[in-house]
């Protein structure tokens, strides 16, 4: 254990060292956050054997046993019936309290946890714009969005200041769950305890005071700013509230109401009483999140996209979609590279590193779609041809290894769900069904 660490955690949280010893002694704790858009509470239980104990930070947050293995197998993780996540990382999705419609930015948010339980509270209206600054890692941001079934999404790989300033005053909530020196995931991740030092901690906080006031550019008239880490120290969290108050008198702390975890420790009472901190013995690993509210005008001038796909490609796309799908999908359809995307009519236009805006639909080939997995992957979806599998039925593992599988289905592309929640496609021949799950997601 290091030993600085050790001794300044101990002064921070009051613990003895045999209190801190016993603490860190202790396995993480585990969790998932059941993802509404696909599955409910029932439905993800009925894949375990053992019961699952909702955690105080979310209301569907749920604790899992400490030493459960194989759960990233699980063929309701593959459809996206649920995410996992460490418990005390959804106090953050509580906090942001989505609402449909609503424009929602969240700054860092590989790889997907908070972005995909704020899209969920979204219910298919209004708009997520998930960004991560790594791009190997908005990549794998974009699969998690995926599979979690999210149409009304853009993920990015963009500069916080070039995106905040490009979107200036356009969110409704912008979430900044920051880069930190990961202290609250010390005993999840043994790499935390190898890269920590002061001078982590310092160049931490500082970076985090650049996101900031990048962030603070994007929140619209009457909006809000959410700041987290998964960290502990004072430097990181209410010092960086205390700066931000300072720097920014167009912004007002608002308090979060204690219905989890404990007070802040600066030793500043409106600040403490205000934010929420979440420690190994509030029954989540670690967290801070603190919210403010814009209280001045914010200029917003932001273009919006508008429909640009060809007058035959988009006749393509609705017939492919009208012989398919019994529901009508509403946007603006747009194509670029021959690939064809379903947006919102609130998506903004932005040039740069952009990956997806939207539900991608297919790729235009020869006058015809060949369709996206992410389409038969999206919630709220009506496939005219479906094939439910359950949790025993022997080809589900088949169909997630990438197999050929029998289905004796009306001949097309027909949707293949496990209880329900949309896991992929295939398409129906001659009592087969061949396999359209992507390579990269198939079981090894």
């Amino acid at each position: 254990m290091n030993s600085l660490f050790k001794s300044k955690t101990m002064s921070l949280l009051n613990l003895s060292d045999t209190q801190f010893n016993e603490l860190y002694l202790q396995r993480p704790f585990r969790g998932i956050r059941i993802n509404p858009l696909k599955s409910n509470l029932d439905t993800v239980q009925s894949g375990f054997d053992f019961k699952l104990e909702q955690t105080p930070f979310f209301k569907n947050s749920y604790y899992i046993p400490k030493d459960f293995e194989g759960i990233g197998n699980s063929a309701l993780h593959h459809a996206g019936a649920f995410y996992v996540q460490e418990p005390s990382a959804s106090s953050v999705i509580t906090v942001v309290d989505a609402k449909p419609g609503q424009k929602i930015l969240d700054l860092c948010a590989a790889p997907g946890g908070k972005s995909t339980g704020i899209a969920a509270a979204l219910c298919g209206e209004g708009l997520i714009w998930s960004n991560e600054y790594v791009r190997k890692r908005a990549l794998a941001l974009l699969s998690n969005i995926e599979r979690m079934g999210i149409k009304n999404a853009v993920i990015s790989s963009l500069s916080a200041d070039y995106l905040c300033q490009s979107l200036e005053g356009f969110f409704d909530t912008v979430l900044v769950d920051a880069p930190c020196s990961g202290e609250g995931m010390w005993r999840h991740n043994e790499q935390v305890e190898k890269q920590w030092s002061e001078e982590l901690v310092n160049d931490c906080a500082a970076l985090q005071r650049e996101i900031l006031k990048s962030a603070a550019k994007a929140v619209k008239t009457g909006g809000r700013l959410v700041y987290s880490t998964c960290t502990l120290n004072l430097d990181e969290n209410e010092n960086n509230v205390k700066w931000f108050l300072k720097e920014f008198s167009n912004f007002r702390l608002e308090k979060i109401e204690p219905t989890f975890g404990s007070s802040g420790l600066s030793g500043d009472e409106a600040i403490d009483n205000s934010v929420r901190r979440i420690l190994p013995t509030d029954g989540g690993e670690g967290h801070f999140v603190a919210s403010f509210k814009r209280c001045d005008d914010a200029f917003c001038s932001v273009p919006l996209m508008v429909e640009s796909i060809s007058p035959q490609n988009k006749k393509i796309v609705i017939d492919f979609l009208n012989d398919n799908f019994d529901n009508t999908l509403n946007g603006i359809l747009y194509e670029k590279n021959n690939l064809v995307y379903l947006a919102q009519d609130i998506m903004p236009e932005i040039k740069g590193d952009v990956l997806r805006q939207g539900l991608l639909i297919g790729e235009i080939r020869k006058n015809r779609l060949e369709p996206a997995h992410a389409l038969f992957a999206a919630e709220g979806m009506s496939p005219k041809r479906r094939l439910d599998l359950t949790l025993t039925d022997n080809r589900l593992i088949r169909f997630l290894k990438g197999e050929e599988i029998e289905h004796s289905g009306q001949s097309g592309y027909t949707a293949v769900t496990v209880l329900g929640a949309p896991l992929g496609f295939g398409k129906c021949s001659g009592q087969r069904l061949t396999n359209r799950y992507p390579k990269g997601l198939r079981l090894l």
